[in-house]
């Protein structure tokens, strides 16, 4: 197909106008880079996503890909994304602690809007041109967690040290999470070089990458090692928390461990209580018991900024020992005096 005369001599004409020649344009090639498609970007988005990141979003971008793959970035529209948001809640399955479908609705979303801040940061698009960012995220419910009771708490302990495969394990677990407040993460995470039995002392490393020594009561340090002398754990890197055939545990774990204790205490299902109603009841007595300065040292949120007032209520260690110890009524090695409030 020729070219309109009358176009190549208005071209002639704009790049004299210009101090140009077809040969200076032959020189310097376009410099934007070409417009990928979804399904051949979201694989260089993983690869630069952090691990935690890829278990979060990993399942997301595989329904983008499955769904809107074959389009270039800049041909996905709000609205594609907002029908996927609609077909993942309505598909989502349906789990004990679920809210129909609208986490999985949320995370299509902060995972598409990783993606499209991705291909920002490389120069395809601008911050307007992203489609994610125009879509509402679902507006979010009230949090139902809670603290729960002394007796709701004892309930659940005696089902986990009286029924299951392993109930040394689950007791453990359970134990840990109460008196530290650690996320599933933490205490997944664990290594027998994280276990300080001198000092009483756990570090836990969760989400986001933070990183601090947490406080634990000389009981729970010496069963913690006793639990990693008799099942296996020998290298400083060697995971804490093990099953009796000497692997570490996963996730899988307190999924199990709820389900059972569920099937045993019917408000336990019917709540959809889990490891993080645990934290909720820690951190609810530090807070009501040591104040607001010392339960966010011991939620371990001192990495974040918060209120300007935050600067100046700064926690130690040996406050959130003090706390624990309180909270336990055992001594810690590391425990300031406490408060007349909380004697």
């Amino acid at each position: 197909m020729r070219a309109d005369p009358s176009r190549i001599v208005t071209a002639r004409q704009i790049l004299a106008y210009l101090g140009l020649t077809p040969a200076d344009l032959a020189a310097h090639p376009d410099p934007s880079p070409r417009m990928p498609m979804l399904a051949e970007y979201i694989p260089r988005v993983e690869a630069a996503a952090s691990p935690g990141t890829r278990r979060t979003y990993g399942t997301y971008w595989n329904r983008m890909v499955a769904t809107l793959g074959h389009l270039r970035l800049d041909e996905v529209a709000a609205s594609d994304i907002e029908a996927l948001m609609r077909q993942v809640t309505a598909t989502a399955r349906p789990r004990r602690t679920g809210r129909q479908g609208r986490h999985a609705g949320e995370h299509v979303i902060a995972a598409a809007r990783a993606v499209y801040r991705r291909a920002i940061a490389d120069g395809y698009l601008t911050a307007a041109d992203s489609p994610a960012h125009r879509v509402t995220e679902p507006r979010r419910l009230p949090n139902p967690r809670r603290a729960l009771t002394p007796g709701e708490l004892q309930d659940i302990n005696l089902v986990a040290r009286t029924s299951g495969n392993d109930v040394i394990l689950d007791a453990l677990l359970l134990r840990l999470h109460t008196e530290t407040a650690c996320r599933r993460g933490g205490a997944l995470a664990l290594r027998l070089v994280d276990l300080d039995t001198r000092h009483c002392l756990v570090r836990l490393t969760e989400k986001g990458g933070t990183l601090r020594w947490q406080p634990i009561t000389p009981t729970l340090a010496a069963r913690l090692q006793e639990h990693t002398q008799a099942r296996g754990a020998v290298l400083s890197t060697d995971r804490l928390v093990r099953y009796r055939n000497g692997q570490p545990i996963s996730s899988r774990r307190y999924d199990h461990l709820w389900r059972r204790i569920g099937d045993r205490l019917p408000w336990v299902a019917a709540q959809g209580i889990s490891t993080h109603w645990l934290r909720h009841t820690t951190l609810t007595w530090v807070e009501r018991h040591f104040g607001y300065g010392i339960a966010r040292a011991y939620a371990g949120h001192t990495d974040r900024r918060g209120p300007a007032t935050t600067t100046y209520i700064k926690a130690d260690l040996s406050a959130v020992a003090a706390a624990l110890a309180a909270m336990t009524g055992e001594p810690h090695p590391l425990a300031a005096s406490p408060p007349a409030s909380a004697r």
